[in-house]
């Protein structure tokens, strides 16, 4: 399990840095055609992993084009984001991110689904042919559907200007508080799937329905939760968020029942609904207009590393304390707890 942390680490890295070049690209020659063509690029990507998968090529040239892959799409994130809020008013981006993440979570759910179903009469190989398909079909849509949000700016792309300014302090505070919280969120997949099936006992099918859980409560409950976040501050919002986050995690340390397993992800799915729009607006208002992807590829940035940590993390924690569970969340937790601090000093600070 650290092998693989540090494997999805060095992916995340690598994405990082693509996030915010691909964000600052964006805001120097436009949202569309950088969009269109990390999606062709992702194409030729995804179709080179299928052949070495199905080749049987060594392992290190699989990672090598599973890290392009993975950095490819992830330019895709930054893009997206700003165009969001090009296209959206401040009052209704929490709503409008709530949008988004219903998509997101709708792909999140069918995509294993899909896999899993063609895995029982496919090659593993083939398996990739369905993100080279799905890439081709989105760099289509963008190339005859999606309409320009930012015309661009002629400052140069250099890595001086990629960064934010000395006055961009409560969005830099603003990043690394979350990225606490996207460490914890990280511990979703791989810690979350080692615990259940190997160390609980539960069935992989038992582990598959806590992912359906999570991905259900955010389709079916994300949008009205963004409405109801309206009545909020959002800086109240981002510490409830956290502090379930905290109490979802902290609690898996007790679990030996599958049905105290639904309780816990159900907790740890309300509070990802509710900070990961609020998260998107926050900095969506924060950011100036040409300069909203630089600033979405380095929120990115913090997404990026914390999910990539937060197994290497789990994996850690697994390995040194293998039969006491409550050592494994309880540090996890922990981590959720500063941030929910850390959001509140934060709003105290900047007067946000």
């Amino acid at each position: 399990m650290t092998l693989v942390g540090v494997i999805l680490l060095a992916g995340g890295l690598c994405s990082a840095v693509s996030q915010v070049f691909g964000g600052a690209l964006s805001d120097r020659f436009g949202r569309r055609p950088i969009l269109f063509m990390t999606a062709l690029v992702s194409v030729f990507l995804n179709a080179g992993l299928a052949i070495l998968i199905g080749i049987s090529a060594p392992v290190w040239a699989i990672a090598i084009v599973y890290i392009a892959g993975r950095s490819m799409l992830m330019t895709t994130r930054s893009v997206i984001l700003a165009m969001v809020a090009d296209f959206t008013s401040k009052e209704r981006l929490t709503e409008a991110y709530g949008i988004v993440r219903i998509g997101a979570n709708i792909g999140w759910a069918a995509g294993p689904a899909i896999g899993g179903y063609l895995a029982t009469f496919l090659p593993y190989a083939w398996l990739f042919g369905i993100p080279t398909l799905t890439c081709g079909i989105v760099s289509l849509l963008v190339f005859f559907f999606i309409h320009e949000s930012s015309s661009g700016v002629s400052r140069k792309v250099d890595f001086r200007n990629m960064l934010p300014t000395a006055d961009a302090q409560p969005f830099l505070v603003f990043v690394v508080l979350s990225l606490l919280v996207f460490i914890v969120a990280g511990q979703l997949t791989g810690t979350l799937a080692i615990f259940a099936v190997d160390r609980v006992g539960f069935s992989t099918t038992q582990y598959g329905l806590l992912l359906t859980l999570n991905g259900l409560i955010v389709i079916l409950f994300q949008y009205p939760m963004t409405l109801a976040l309206r009545r909020i501050a959002k800086f109240r919002a981002l510490i409830i968020g956290s502090l379930l986050y905290g109490i979802g995690y902290l609690s898996l340390g007790w679990i030996t029942q599958f049905g105290w397993a639904l309780g816990a992800m159900a907790i740890i799915t309300t509070g990802e609904i509710i900070s990961a729009p609020v998260q998107l607006s926050v900095i969506g208002e924060l950011s100036p207009q040409d300069q909203r992807g630089r600033y979405m590829g380095i929120f990115g940035v913090s997404e990026t590393i914390g999910m990539s940590i937060g197994p290497l993390l789990g994996g850690i924690l697994l390995d040194a304390f293998p039969f006491d569970l409550r050592l494994v969340w309880a540090p996890i937790a922990s981590i959720a707890f500063v941030a929910t601090m850390g959001y509140y000093w934060w709003a105290r600070r900047f007067r946000l």
